[in-house]
């Protein structure tokens, strides 16, 4: 099961966590293993003292002629060893038959104490006769002591005797104590300075897939029409394929344009001859055939503007200046509602683009503002805003009679008229409604504040 972090994370996140695991497991592996280096090397050195204060004193011990029992220590300068309870000890002794140990002689330290041994000491004593053996002990004071042991043959005396000697091993376990916490501390620090330069590591290596998101993010948005940033040896095929699927694009759009463009040639002058013959020839049966013809051609230009537009939005993105073509419309429809007296009132943000082409924006802003001049008694409002880094929304408010909520989802559909006694065709709602859906948009209709029918529209955003 993975990690939750490594579910679904970024790819610097899954490079930053792998490296930091794999760090950590390293450090604290030889931590361990320094530590373990360190408190061996310090007993050794303990085992070397003992080891020669042994072997002094099978080098001083002699066996009392008249008794081979007793055995005398040779007189040793080890001040610690004449003290009670200073922390070295030694001490001869025999074994006994049931395996435990008999003394002979012990250093003063020891006073009224003998030192502590494992069960099988004696077994191992006489299965390794002359070697050392090394083991863990209490003193007289409960102190850990680290002891050593060995059995020699003395000469005028046929059993064997055991040489023990032990020495506090607290400072030991101090200093290991000591050592394996400096050793956590720099190993802290060193983990933390691991982590930040595993992180500018990845970062800074990852910087250029980075760079190649955020030209691809560029690229949707229509700030570029390729990409352009030099990239390492790995990503370069990435880069160039990217840039031939935009090209692909763009071919496959300009293709869809030319038919649109052929169809709408095709059928436009068939039926502007049928329109024509009609009109040459009055009659019953010419009525018929113009309104239908004029019916064919209102559909035909609705389903071509919306095909033109559905290519469009698929392109690479052109951007077009909102706040241009606002102004645009308000100078041409506010000579054209002059006589109305309409005050257009128009507000748009000069960084805020359309990604899209300027005909389409002109026929969406243009449809929604010539509505609203049409019903609107004396005021008409236009804002285009940001929705979000990707959208901008559009408002189109009038101060006129209003419409029904009940009527919203009716007016959107084509042809249909707010009042049949008012001139056009009722597509405008719908153009726009259809246009805005092509870019992947949105319309909606509610009441104005200024008392008559908002019309907001939501288009993709181009990038600054």
């Amino acid at each position: 099961m993975l990690l939750p972090g490594l579910r679904n994370p970024s790819l610097a996140r899954r490079l930053v966590l792998l490296a930091l695991v794999w760090s950590l497991a390293a450090l604290v592996l030889t931590g361990v293993v320094l530590a373990v280096l360190f408190e061996r090397a310090a007993l050794q050195g303990v085992d070397q003292t003992l080891s020669d204060l042994t072997v002094n004193l099978v080098a001083g011990s002699t066996v009392d002629p008249s008794d081979e029992r007793q055995v005398f220590a040779p007189p040793l300068t080890d001040e610690r060893a004449e003290r009670a309870y200073s922390g070295r000890y030694w001490e001869i002794a025999e074994p006994t038959p049931d395996g435990k140990l008999h003394p002979l002689a012990r250093s003063y330290s020891l006073f009224d104490s003998v030192l502590g041994t494992p069960p099988d000491l004696v077994a191992k004593l006489k299965a390794n006769p002359g070697r050392h053996i090394s083991y863990q002990t209490e003193g007289p004071n409960n102190e850990p002591l680290r002891a050593r042991a060995q059995q020699y043959q003395l000469q005028g005396r046929k059993a064997p005797v055991i040489f023990l000697a032990a020495e506090d091993q607290s400072s030991v376990n101090r200093d290991v104590r000591g050592f394996v916490t400096a050793t956590a501390w720099l190993f802290i620090l060193l983990g933390a300075g691991l982590v930040a330069a595993i992180f500018v590591q990845v970062r800074v290596g990852l910087r250029p897939l980075f760079n190649l998101r955020n030209e691809v993010a560029g690229l949707r948005r229509g700030q570029s029409q390729r990409l352009t940033g030099v990239y390492p040896s790995e990503l370069t095929p990435l880069a160039e394929e990217l840039n031939a699927l935009v090209a692909h694009n763009q071919q496959v759009v300009e293709r869809q344009r030319t038919h649109v463009g052929n169809l709408a040639h095709a059928l436009k002058t068939p039926i502007s001859v049928m329109i024509a013959e009609a009109g040459q020839r009055p009659g019953p049966l010419a009525e018929v055939v113009s309104r239908q013809a004029d019916a064919m051609q209102k559909q035909v230009d609705h389903h071509l503007r919306r095909a033109r537009a559905a290519a469009r939005s698929q392109g690479s993105g052109e951007r077009t200046s909102v706040a241009e073509v606002l102004d645009e419309l308000s100078r041409t429809l506010g000579r054209i509602y002059r006589d109305k007296g309409i005050e257009i009132d128009w507000d748009a943000d000069e960084a805020l683009y359309f990604l899209g082409e300027r005909q389409d924006l002109l026929e969406i802003a243009g449809n929604a503002i010539e509505n609203a001049c049409k019903w609107g008694k004396a005021k008409v409002r236009v804002r285009a805003e940001e929705a979000s880094p990707e959208r901008f929304r559009l408002l189109v408010d009038d101060d006129g009679p209003g419409l029904p909520a009940a009527r919203h989802a009716e007016v959107l559909q084509r042809g249909a008229r707010l009042d049949e006694t008012a001139p056009g065709s009722g597509l405008g709602l719908s153009i726009i409604d259809e246009l805005a859906r092509a870019y992947g948009g949105s319309l909606a209709l509610s009441q104005s504040s200024l008392g008559g029918l908002r019309v907001e529209a939501v288009l993709p955003r181009a990038g600054v």
